[in-house]
């Protein structure tokens, strides 16, 4: 409420005998603290996190801490792994164990003048081991051990991977000796030529000049070793791979077939197992399978194992979960009508008879028309009878007839044809064009090289090296190919039509037959008496399909090196697929 100032009240106290007085009041002091609080304080905190922001900076760290490094550090035998847990690659254990063993004997290597490699390269496909050998070599080692990704220097601030790297080698030159392994180094290793798509990017340009001079900078003597991994090894900057800064390349490939054996003795020495299991056989069915597929392998196999009911792992298990790893789980719901499922038969037996009436092939394992969970509505098994590094012509042209060989039944029994082979047709066209254009096994082409292999760990792609016209010729020539391979697996067929029909109706009832099973079917069809009754037959033919040598007055010296054909790449238990097309209307044969 506003009340209004009385301009007599002096007057009144004056004329009523009151006694006062009045004060001026001091302003100065509240004067002070009003500056103070508005001006002063705000100056003195601005100055003080200033500083504190400023020494951050100093130390490497850049805005907020951005710019440390975020490498983990293991201290000697942290990790839990050794060489013992790492199977397979011997070659690359070898080279590792040299330099663990200059970490803790470097006397024994300086005394004759030698030095510690300054960095090693880990090269191969992924799921090889590469990362579990570095682990392996930071238990082994009994030195702290900084592990990180390439990716882990990327921000989106530039000149912070920079700081990164500096940061992280000022920790390691401080913990020397130690380890530095870099994960996926192609993240920032990228070559810097703009034709190999690496240039225009500033950041990844400046992270990896500083870490070229960071390589090229520090003391061996201290016993600083970097290790880094890459399945693109064709992408990296030339100056990051020369001597001097990664100077060895540690080819970490996919296991052989003792290789594969020892694997899988490492991931099943925990797993129960009873007197059935033949890790060879697996070995021998799993070609081209790296480390980490045999691990999942055993894996499923003992969740199998747990699921019917069982306390130990037996052979079966273990075959089952090799297909589930390549083909898929059983696809139980998926209910095909009985024409379908007469189709479905016939293809499949189709593969398998073109498949027994060649020399050049591998025996049938198994033939199923049960569907599975990765598209295929039905397939066959075949697993080689001993470990190949090289195939034939007549090998490769045999695979391609085996590959037709189920659109030949289909036309052959029904007179039509489905879109179950397009996944046949797609493995026959690679077979036929590798053949052309990588091998030399064409007579029109000859020794001429027209496709070269990129990505060789990854994905394998082909390289087109010729021009238009000459692509044009290479699509004749293929057709052709595939072409005389089709009306070759339909003469086969034709001829043992009563062998075919036998043995589909059988895989109809029983819908998954062994490889046993189908030859003592076609054996009987064909009036063939049985091994036991014709073993030298059998060893005589089975040594016919091999490579024999020429008569000559001097051999000639074997090659050094040897180009593996990119069929070997894939799993050698080459399960031949019928596909469905679940993203198109399904196409029924009346």
């Amino acid at each position: 409420m506003y009340k209004r100032q009385d301009d007599t009240l002096v007057k009144r106290l004056d004329k009523a005998g009151v006694e006062f007085k009045s004060q001026i009041p001091d302003t100065a002091s509240s004067l002070i603290m009003d500056v103070f609080i508005t001006v002063i304080l705000p100056i003195v905190l601005l100055v003080f996190m200033f500083n504190f922001l400023m020494k951050k900076m100093s130390k490497g760290g850049g805005m907020m801490g951005i710019g440390k490094s975020n490498a983990k550090m293991y201290m000697e035998k942290q990790t839990g792994v050794t060489f013992l847990d790492v199977a397979g690659e011997d070659e690359a254990k070898e080279s590792l164990q040299e330099v663990v063993d200059f970490l803790h004997n470097p006397g024994k290597y300086t005394g004759i003048g030698a030095k510690l490699p300054k960095g090693a390269l880990l090269v191969g496909p992924p799921g090889t081991g590469k990362t579990l050998l570095a682990k392996a070599v930071a238990g082994e080692a009994k030195v702290p051990f900084f592990s990180l990704s390439g990716s882990a220097f990327v921000e989106m601030y530039v000149g912070v991977g920079a700081s990164r790297v500096r940061d992280l080698f000022k920790q390691a030159q401080q913990m020397a000796p130690c380890i530095v392994f870099i994960d996926e180094i192609d993240a920032i290793g990228k070559s810097r030529d703009s034709a190999l798509g690496g240039g225009g990017n500033d950041e990844r340009e400046q992270t990896l000049n500083q870490l070229l001079a960071e390589m090229d900078g520090f003391d061996t003597n201290k016993g600083l070793l970097v290790l880094a991994a890459t399945n693109r090894p064709e992408v990296l900057d030339p100056a990051l791979l020369r001597p001097g800064r990664f100077d060895r390349r540690i080819i970490v490939d996919k296991p052989d077939l003792k290789g594969r054996v020892e694997i899988l003795k490492v991931h099943a020495k925990d797993v129960k197992m009873d007197e059935t299991v033949n890790l060879e056989e697996i070995a021998l069915a799993t070609s081209g399978a790296v480390g980490s597929d045999l691990a999942n392998m055993i894996n499923e196999a003992a969740i199998t194992a747990v699921k019917h009911g069982r306390q130990v792992v037996s052979q079966k298990d273990l075959f089952e979960a090799v297909e589930v790893v390549l083909v898929g789980k059983e696809k139980k719901d998926r209910i095909m009508s009985a024409e379908e499922r007469r189709i479905v038969s016939y293809h499949e037996v189709g593969h398998a008879l073109v498949t027994a009436l060649q020399k050049n092939t591998e025996p049938v394992q198994k033939i199923t028309i049960v569907p599975r969970t990765m598209g295929a509505l039905g397939y066959v098994m075949q697993t080689p009878e001993e470990e190949k590094f090289l195939n034939t012509k007549k090998e490769l042209e045999a695979m391609i007839v085996v590959a037709l060989g189920g659109r030949a039944a289909e036309e052959i029994v029904f007179d039509t044809v489905t879109t179950g082979a397009s996944n046949d047709i797609e493995q026959a066209t690679k077979i036929a064009r590798a053949m052309i254009t990588q091998y030399g096994m064409s007579e029109r082409f000859g020794l001429m090289g027209l496709e070269s292999v990129q990505s060789r760990y990854l994905d394998g792609r082909a390289v087109r090296n010729c021009g238009e016209a000459t692509a044009a010729e290479i699509d004749e020539e293929i057709m052709k190919m595939l072409k005389a391979s089709y009306e070759e697996a339909k003469r086969l067929l034709s001829a043992n039509r009563d062998a075919l029909d036998k043995i589909a109706a059988f895989l109809i009832e029983k819908e998954t037959i062994t490889g046993k099973e189908f030859m003592k079917i076609f054996r009987e069809v064909k009036g063939i008496p049985e091994p036991e009754e014709a073993d030298g037959e059998k060893k005589e033919e089975q040594e016919s399909g091999r490579i024999l040598m020429k008569p000559t007055e001097t051999q000639a010296a074997e090659p050094e090196t040897v180009k593996e054909p990119e069929t070997e790449k894939e799993p050698e238990t080459q399960a031949t697929e019928i596909q469905s097309q679940e993203t198109v209307a399904e196409e029924k044969s009346e």
